[in-house]
C-alpha cells in the first residue's frame, strides 16, 4: 500500500507524539512544540470529521497542555483514553506500581548521573539518554521487578526502559477507536518512531490500514509535519 494515495475522505490517522509530531528532547520537559502544530492538528481533524487521534505514552494532562485543541487523544499508551474532543478521560482499571519499584528505580538512576526516572500512574520510564552506561543496569532492574507480574510488562523505548500494563498498549487504543464513530469504516493510518509504536502499527494494519515506522517513511518529524500539512490540503501518497 506504500506509495498508494491516501485521501482525508476515508482516512483515520493515530499519530504518535515524541519522536513523530514532534522531535525528542533531552527530557520530557524540554520538548520543543512548532508554533503551527496545534492548528495543523486542528485542521486536520476537521479535515477529517473528526478521525485523528494523537496516541501517546504521556499522561493525559500533559498531551493537553502541550496540544491545547479539541481532538482525540490517548495517553499511558492506551491506559487513558479520551474517546471524544470533549469527552472526559476514561480507561479500564489497571494496577499502580509498588512504591518499591519507584524507590528502585530511583536508587539505579541516582546511581548514574544523567539517568532519571519518569513517574506515571500505571507505569514508569527509566530514562539514560544522557547516560548510556545505565541501560544495562536499568533493564535488569526492571526486568526482575515484573518478571512473572501478571500486570506489567517491560518494553524497550527510545534510550529509555518502561514498566507498562499489560492489558493495554497503543494497539488496544486503536482498535478501541476503531470500533466507534468517526474511525470506523476509515482507512487507518498510524505513524511512530519507536518499539512502544510496534503495537499500533500492527492494530493500523490488522484492520486493512498502514502502519510507517517515522524514520524509515518521512525521515523526520519536521518532513513528517509537511506532509501533514499537504494531507489537510488534499491527498498525498504514502512515501515508499
Amino acid at each position: 500500500m506504500d506509495g498508494e494515495t491516501f485521501s482525508p475522505d476515508r482516512a483515520a490517522l493515530f499519530l504518535d507524539f515524541d519522536g513523530t509530531l514532534v522531535e525528542i528532547a533531552p527530557t520530557p520537559e524540554a520538548v520543543t512544540i512548532p508554533d503551527d502544530l496545534p492548528a495543523l492538528l486542528e485542521r486536520l481533524s476537521a479535515r477529517l470529521d473528526g478521525a485523528l487521534a494523537v496516541v501517546s505514552g504521556r499522561p493525559m494532562a500533559q498531551l493537553d497542555l502541550y496540544l491545547p485543541v479539541p481532538i482525540v487523544k490517548v495517553g499511558d499508551h492506551g491506559a487513558a483514553l479520551r474517546l471524544a474532543p470533549e469527552a472526559p478521560v476514561t480507561g479500564p482499571p489497571l494496577a499502580v506500581p509498588p512504591a518499591e519499584w519507584r524507590d528502585r528505580a530511583e536508587r539505579i538512576a541516582a546511581a548514574f548521573p544523567g539517568a532519571f526516572v519518569e513517574h506515571k500512574t500505571h507505569g514508569l520510564v527509566l530514562h539514560y539518554r544522557q547516560a548510556p552506561e545505565a541501560a544495562a543496569a536499568a533493564r535488569g532492574l526492571l526486568a526482575t521487578l515484573v518478571e512473572d507480574h501478571p500486570d506489567f510488562t517491560l518494553m524497550p523505548a527510545r534510550m529509555a526502559w518502561e514498566v507498562t500494563p499489560r492489558a493495554v498498549s497503543k494497539g488496544t487504543a486503536v482498535a478501541t477507536l476503531l470500533a466507534r464513530a468517526p474511525f470506523a469504516g476509515r482507512q487507518p493510518l498510524f505513524v511512530g518512531d519507536d518499539v512502544t509504536d510496534e503495537a499500533g502499527m500492527a492494530a493500523a494494519r490488522a484492520a486493512g490500514g498502514v502502519g510507517l515506522r517515522l524514520q524509515d517513511a518521512f525521515g523526520t518529524p519536521a518532513a513528517f509535519r509537511e506532509w501533514l500539512a499537504r494531507f489537510a490540503a488534499d491527498e498525498a501518497a504514502i512515501p515508499s
